[in-house]
Formats: C-alpha cells, sequence, structure tokens
C-alpha cells in the first residue's frame, strides 16, 4: 500500500453516518429536474434545486439542446482558444454581455472554473484581494491560486471591510469580491456601502451573480442591476447551471478586461469549451427569461409565501431576502437527521454543515423555483414543522 493509501485508509467519516442511516450525499434522480422528482422509486418535492426559474424542463430548452446536437455533434474537442469556439458560443457571449450591461463577455466550461481562473489572473504580485468571509469555494480557490495578497472581512460586515482596505496603499489594485446573493443565507451583498468604499479608498469590485441572475434585477438581470449599480461593478460572473438550465459559466467586463483575460486566463484557454448542446440551452433560457417577466413574478409571488410562512411557524430563517430559505438548526447531527425526516416525509432539501458553514451555524437549505406551487410549498413547510419539533429544533 502506497503513501497516499496509508493516509486515507482511515478517513471514515462518511461512512459513519452511513452506518447511522442518515447519509444525505449522492441521492440518484431518475426523472428531469422540476419541482417533483422521482428517487429511490418514489415522487418527492423537489426543494434543494437551483433552478429558480424552473426552465430545466422546459420543451423549448430542451429542443434548443437537441438541435445543437445535430447541427454541431456531442463536443467541440478543443478548448476556445484553438478550434472549440462555436458561433453558437460567440453569439451567447454577445447576448450575455448585453444583457448584464458590459462590453463584452467570455463563456467557460462551469461557474467554478470563471472564478478560479479569472481571480487567479486579474490582481497579481502587489495587488490585493478583499473576500466576504461567506464568499463562495470557487472564489476561494481562485483567490488561493493568485499572487495578490488575500484579505477578508466578516460577513457583509461593512464596518470591518473599511477597516481591511483602509490600511491597504491607495494606488494598489484593490479587488472587492463578493457574492451577489450569498447561496447558503439567501442575503444579499451591501453593494450600495461597498460601491462607496471603492469610491472612498480607490478599489475595483467583482460581484458573483450565480444566484442573483434569473432573480433578482430587471428580467433577471441580478443583484447588480437590482441596486441600479451595474456601471460601478467592474467585473460581473454568472453561471448557467441555475436559472439558465444548462451547464457554463460567464464573466463580463469592458473590452480591455475580457481582451487581457481571453488571452491570459488559463481555466478558458486550456478546457474545452462549452458543448454544442449546453451552450444553446443556456441561450434559449436567457431568451425565455427576457420574453416572460411573469416568471420572475411567480417566483417571487412563492417566495414571499414561503418566507412568511416559515416565519409564522417559528423557524430561524436568518437574513435572507431570496428564494434561498435556511433553516437553521445549529447542530450537524440533526442537520443529517431532518434531511432524512424530510425525505421520508417527501420533501427533498439540502444539509449545510462544514465548511460550507461554522459548526454552529448548520443548516438546512429550502429553495424556490418559478413553478413552484403555494400548494407545494406549504406542505414542505408542514413536513419540516413536524420534523423540527419531533426533534426539538423549535417548539
Amino acid at each position: 500500500m502506497g503513501q497516499l493509501q496509508e493516509r486515507y485508509k482511515n478517513y471514515r467519516e462518511p461512512q459513519k453516518y452511513m452506518a447511522a442511516g442518515v447519509y444525505p450525499y449522492f441521492r440518484a434522480i431518475t426523472s428531469k429536474q422540476g419541482t417533483e422528482v422521482e428517487m429511490e422509486g418514489h415522487k418527492v418535492l423537489m426543494f434543494g434545486s437551483n433552478a429558480y426559474t424552473g426552465l430545466t424542463g422546459d420543451q423549448r430548452v430542451i429542443d434548443a439542446a437537441k438541435a445543437a446536437l445535430d447541427k454541431y455533434g456531442s463536443g467541440c474537442a478543443g478548448s476556445r482558444f484553438l478550434n472549440g469556439t462555436l458561433d453558437l458560443h460567440v453569439q451567447l457571449e454577445k447576448e450575455l454581455a448585453e444583457f448584464v450591461g458590459k462590453d463584452e463577455a467570455l463563456c467557460f466550461s462551469t461557474g467554478f472554473s470563471v472564478n478560479q481562473g479569472v481571480l487567479a489572473m486579474v490582481v497579481g504580485r502587489n495587488d490585493y484581494i478583499i473576500c466576504d468571509d461567506r464568499d463562495h469555494a470557487s472564489i476561494v480557490d481562485g483567490r488561493r491560486l493568485s499572487f495578490a495578497t488575500q484579505l477578508h472581512y466578516k460577513h457583509n460586515d461593512m464596518e470591518d471591510l473599511e477597516r481591511v482596505i483602509q490600511k491597504l496603499p491607495h494606488d494598489a489594485v484593490k479587488l472587492i469580491v463578493v457574492d451577489g446573493v450569498f447561496s447558503m443565507e439567501g442575503d444579499l451583498a451591501k453593494l450600495p456601502e461597498i460601491v462607496e468604499l471603492k469610491h472612498k479608498y480607490n478599489c475595483s469590485i467583482m460581484v458573483d451573480e450565480a444566484h442573483g441572475i434569473g432573480v433578482f434585477g430587471r428580467n433577471g438581470r441580478g443583484v447588480c442591476d437590482y441596486f441600479g449599480l451595474t456601471d460601478e461593478v467592474d467585473l460581473i460572473m454568472g453561471t448557467f447551471s441555475k436559472s439558465l438550465a444548462s451547464i457554463g459559466g460567464f464573466i463580463a467586463s469592458d473590452s480591455d478586461t475580457i481582451n487581457f483575460l481571453k488571452h491570459s486566463c488559463r481555466t478558458y484557454i486550456f478546457s474545452a469549451s462549452d458543448t454544442p448542446a449546453a451552450t444553446a440551452a443556456a441561450m434559449e433560457a436567457l431568451h425565455i427569461l427576457q420574453q416572460e417577466p411573469e416568471r420572475l413574478e411567480a417566483l417571487w409571488d412563492v417566495t414571499r409565501y414561503a418566507l412568511t410562512r416559515f416565519r409564522e411557524e417559528g423557524f430561524e430563517i436568518g437574513d435572507t431576502e431570496s428564494p434561498i430559505i435556511p433553516l437553521y438548526v445549529r447542530d450537524i447531527e440533526k442537520t443529517f437527521a431532518v434531511t432524512k425526516a424530510a425525505f421520508e416525509a417527501g420533501v427533498f432539501i439540502n444539509p449545510v454543515i462544514p465548511p460550507a458553514c461554522a459548526p454552529q451555524d448548520t443548516l438546512v437549505r429550502f429553495a424556490l423555483m418559478a413553478n413552484h406551487t403555494k400548494e407545494q410549498v406549504e406542505y414542505g413547510v408542514q413536513a419540516l414543522k413536524k420534523v423540527f419539533v419531533e426533534l426539538g429544533i423549535i417548539k
């Protein structure tokens, strides 16, 4: 047995929860993603998805993907830098840039690789990168790859952010990187205050709109648009795997910054380009998003209902302002127990434990789609209340 095998043979943390019958991960779905899915031979209500627009099963999106598969084949067999660029990629980049209000955009194969690659290159030695301490893991990995000095501030604490940046050289490049919507807690970045600090201390801003696009702003343009601060944000990142019903991601910025990233970003240059089907699906979802504003209205109608009902029933849901509703448990063992009991009651939710949160902040994440009904939400609220009461989490 080699060194690595010796190191990991005693890693049995997952097996502990498997033996207890509460292991909640890698559960196989045998149907399309929707408000109701088939798992382990029965149907459950899906409140664990990031498909906020509810377009993953939309026939128009499926047909667009099929047409691209027929025309272009199953893959591009190369990177965007060389033989992997399709006219589809170019068109989607143009439409995304226009949608989010920037000069140009670049499409990547995953959202994770956007943050990982862009942050590794856009700042360097003698620069500074400053992150909210609850930023997504892809931002954490991207900043680790950068040669810039890494700093962070307490979650959404503007006094702490100012404390950090006021010590830095005025003329140095200082990039503040923040989630527009925080993926576990559901609260929004304090973008107006961050913009004030940008001007006060000569900084730049990058916003991760993974959970903002399709949810906030005009026709789902995101949190930057929602606050009317698109022009104040230097880089806007987004994904296709949530509201755009596909897989992939993009970065949007001014033409000069995009020109630099196009010729230097390693996850763009050295990764195979997004598949034709995934690209076409994302583009069709983007079209639907702009053509059907009633989809966002439906999402917010059911979101407001859910927020009200969870508060009425005594759940602790923190500062969420979005379709992401954290139901705090504050105990790892009980978080897994809630997830299992909810599933047995026909409700799929996601457990959130370290490193996705602090040990004292464990929760289950209840997320909504535009095509959820209030009846489905009410069933979920009642099922979860029964579980939370039985486990002594709420009264």
